[in-house]
């Protein structure tokens, strides 16, 4: 008994024909494909189209293999092919990396002789000298931050025709299904009978009916090489979209440095108006202006999730995931501060409008379990070019993110299951996903400053870490070095 064949539809087929008139293969007929692997037992065939599909089939194997164009992963930001491609990383690529390598080393330094002058006690010539070594780092910040903005721009131009040639290998493929779907329907007018009446040589026969088979396979193998060609132009999308928010932002971080840079040299004018170079009056000011360990403890924290708690309380916490993951206070802390993120807009949209689909299921899971409404729990939003938000409390975790942490988070505070709105909850996780994040950044730095920064760029950013060492990541350093000082200040007086 002859094995029944189930046709399935072929969409998003068409091509212009003569005259400009747009036509589509099924406008008019029913689907008359199989586009299963099992042969087709009656394959009927006309004289007229013989010539056609003698010219399609030999075109198509000789012209119709795709060569996927490079594109860039979102892993590592590197360019990859699936073929033969040009050499990876380019010339420039290598040469911006080098000089950010020397400004890193330049930076650093620095950042050691600030540390320096601080521990070796507060002195009008050693604070001037600490403003000076600030002012330098900061200039090199910028143009670490500027040589991060070229490498963004040469990825956004190398990305958008990258996109370019996918979609004209995309249309160049559709128009090939189009012509294949015609020659094809118009070989299925006739009967077997028909067309064995036509060739009476069994050669001929032959010959006729595997081309139609070799037609149908060709048409296959062009369906999944649209539809690998679809995935690959997202990805490129999305590489695009992600390298123009990287952009915006390191540009955004470079105008606060360049501020920064104008308040420290200001700060440093009005120390010398002052003190008029004199170690007495500086000290005088010191005493006047230092804060105090009961005000540093009732300094209200703002934290990302759009919470708020005083210093002390947040650093108790901070304690606690320190406890269990080895981070420093003061790190988390400044992971944790707003501030750190130049007030990002967090926590004031609906998972319905902010959530990326594959989150949606998991968050009202979560929500469910710790019987809260979804519709009242805010979540991040999206940025300005459209990426998804989502990111749920203080920790700013995305639902898939929360959901892996979750059995650790509750080892550590006995919460199960844990809350992303949780203050102890969000601490510990942050912690978790810290140390996590530090050892992949310390087998590449020794420097425990440099692995901070690199952990800091990896929470913020994932694979796109290295787009943000100057700016999130030197922006949560700076704030860290900032909360030790007022966590030696409360400890010292305790």
């Amino acid at each position: 008994m002859r094995k029944l064949l189930k046709p399935k539809v072929l969409g998003d087929v068409s091509r212009d024909r003569a005259g400009g008139r747009n036509w589509t293969a099924f406008s008019t007929l029913s689907a008359r494909l199989n586009l299963d692997e099992a042969k087709v037992v009656r394959i009927p065939f006309t004289k007229v189209a013989r010539a056609a599909i003698y010219t399609l089939a030999g075109a198509f194997l000789v012209f119709g293999s795709v060569s996927a164009p490079t594109f860039f992963t979102r892993a590592s930001g590197d360019a990859t092919t699936s073929t033969a491609s040009s050499s990876n990383p380019t010339a420039e690529r290598t040469a911006l990396e080098a000089q950010l390598q020397q400004l890193q080393a330049q930076i650093d330094q620095y950042q050691g002789q600030i540390q320096s002058y601080q521990s070796q006690g507060k002195t009008l010539n050693g604070q001037i000298a600490s403003l000076n070594a600030k002012i330098a780092s900061l200039n090199l910040q910028i143009q670490a931050t500027n040589l991060t903005i070229q490498q963004l721009n040469t990825q956004i131009a190398s990305t958008e025709a990258q996109i370019g040639v996918t979609q004209a290998d995309i249309a160049s493929k559709k128009a090939a299904m189009g012509q294949l779907v015609e020659a094809l329907y118009r070989s299925d007018q006739n009967s077997l009978l028909e067309i064995f009446l036509k060739n009476p040589r069994l050669s001929d026969f032959w010959n006729e009916t595997q081309n139609i088979l070799l037609l149908q396979s060709n048409l296959r193998a062009t369906v999944q090489q649209v539809t690998d060609l679809q995935t690959q132009l997202q990805s490129q999308e999305q590489d695009f979209q992600a390298s123009k928010a990287d952009a915006a932002s390191a540009v955004a971080y470079q105008q606060a440095q360049a501020q920064e840079v104008a308040g420290t040299k200001s700060q440093k004018t009005q120390l010398l108006v002052a003190t008029k170079g004199q170690e007495s009056k500086y000290q005088a000011l010191l005493t006047q202006t230092q804060a105090t360990a009961a005000q540093i403890r009732n300094r209200i924290f703002q934290l990302l999730g759009g919470g708020q708690l005083s210093f002390e309380d947040a650093y108790q916490y901070a304690k606690l995931a320190s406890g269990a993951t080895g981070i420093d206070p003061a790190f988390i802390l400044a992971i944790l501060d707003r501030e750190s993120a130049l007030g990002q807009n967090v926590g004031q949209c609906s998972y319905k409008t902010a959530m990326s689909p594959s989150n949606i299921p998991i968050f009202l899971q979560i929500t469910a379990a710790l019987n809260l409404d979804p519709n009242t729990m805010m979540v991040s939003c999206p940025n300005a070019d459209g990426a998804y938000g989502g990111a749920m409390g203080p920790a700013q975790f995305v639902p898939s993110t929360w959901q892996l942490y979750a059995p650790g988070i509750s080892k550590v505070t006995g919460d199960n299951p844990p809350s992303p709105w949780n203050n102890a909850d969000a601490f510990v996780a942050t912690g978790l996903y810290l140390k996590d994040g530090m050892v992949g950044c310390k087998a590449i730095y020794s420097a425990t400053i440099d692995q901070e920064r690199c952990t800091a760029a990896k929470y913020y950013a994932g694979g796109r870490w290295k787009n943000y060492l100057w700016t999130y990541g030197q922006a949560v350093v700076s704030r860290a070095q900032s909360f030790d000082a007022d966590i030696q200040t409360i400890t010292t007086s305790s």
